[in-house]
């Protein structure tokens, strides 16, 4: 038989949760199922195969990649990316100002996730009715019915957000009730709720990296990395 190999582990925290798990690198096997999405046409297949790798290269085995939120599983990418290949990547941005083309090399082993401050997950319908809302989920990269929402993707979101609701009397967890039920709900609601559900949407946590440089024409500009496909290209 052939020589094992052996791998080295890596302990990550979960941002969320602060949890630390540990990983593996991903191997050829893992970069075959990112080169294979990278060929279709489907962003969706994309975000899936990301999936995946980030849960292949899961060694505890209480890790369940369906309950990261999207920058969870995005920030978790990123870091085994860091290990398995390279922890520096080469980006180009063109400044807008000057229209010349600078060049960074960005170490991902420095990007954390930003948490926003002053925003709640609690939602505040009357004194004593509200909505419980969570982060977006990484298993809605599975929900192909969402891929296919169109313009109503965000909606959907936002349904997908509802953790629970709450009055004086009781407690409704979101996952006992249709997406119909959820729906006639917040169709109910008054556009001040809407609104204070919409700067939770707006203000989720990401990935995070701040580049700084003076382009040509003397002005000090700033670039803020925000998503995995800021530091390279997944397709």
């Amino acid at each position: 038989m052939l020589p094992k190999i052996q791998h080295p582990i890596f302990e990550f925290t979960v941002p969320s949760t602060k949890v630390t798990t540990n990983f593996r690198p991903f191997l050829v096997k893992e970069e075959k199922i990112l080169l294979m999405a990278k060929s279709s046409d489907d962003r969706a297949d994309i975000l899936r195969a990301i999936k995946q790798v980030v849960n292949n290269c899961a060694i505890d085995e209480k890790f369940d990649v369906d309950k990261l939120t999207l920058f969870d599983l995005e920030y978790l990418f990123l870091k085994l990316r860091s290990v398995s290949v390279d922890n520096v990547v080469r980006v180009s941005y063109r400044d807008n100002d000057d229209q010349k083309v600078y060049d960074f090399e960005i170490d991902l082993s420095s990007v954390e996730v930003k948490f926003p401050e002053n925003v709640e997950s609690v939602i505040k319908i009357t004194n004593d009715m509200g909505i419980v809302m969570k982060y977006p989920s990484a298993s809605i990269f599975d929900d192909r019915s969402y891929f296919r929402a169109g313009d109503d993707a965000y909606y959907e979101l936002v349904l997908r957000c509802i953790d629970k609701i709450y009055s004086s009397d009781d407690v409704y967890q979101a996952s006992d009730y249709t997406k119909e039920d959820l729906e006639s709900f917040l169709d109910d609601c008054g556009v001040a709720t809407f609104n204070q559900i919409q700067k939770f949407m707006t203000n989720v946590p990401k990935l995070y990296h701040r580049l700084e440089y003076r382009n040509s024409n003397g002005k000090d500009r700033v670039i803020e990395l925000t998503s995995l496909t800021d530091f390279f290209t997944l397709g």
